[in-house]
């Protein structure tokens, strides 16, 4: 069963950034579609972005212009750049790959000074 495995979580002033990266036991090359999700305390968990093959990618209007999802497929691994960070992004961050249920331990980002 595929595996993946969250990195790069920490406490960070508001302002600031943080890169999470998904590492993934087998091969990314041909998966359709891989997303970071954020679930924050008491609440739902919600996309934070998506990466379908080809590059097209899908963002949360709250994060588009500050959040950037990329894929590196030869290393197994989707990233997450998080810049402009706010208190209100703080949350439990976890990968996944869409559609199939597969999800990762998750990562906790604060944000607060």
């Amino acid at each position: 069963q595929v595996q993946l495995a969250e990195f790069g979580g920490g406490l960070v002033q508001p302002g600031g950034s943080l890169r999470l990266s998904c590492s993934v036991s087998e091969s990314i090359l041909n998966i359709y579609s891989m997303g970071w999700y954020r679930q924050a305390q008491g609440k739902q968990r919600e996309l934070v972005a998506d990466m379908i093959i080809g590059g097209r990618t899908t963002y949360a209007d709250s994060m588009k212009a500050r959040f950037t999802i990329t894929r590196d497929n030869a290393k197994n691994t989707v990233y997450l750049q998080m810049n402009s960070l706010k208190p209100e992004d703080t949350a439990v961050y976890y990968c996944a790959i869409d559609g199939v249920g597969s999800w990762g331990q998750g990562t906790q980002v604060t944000v607060s000074s």
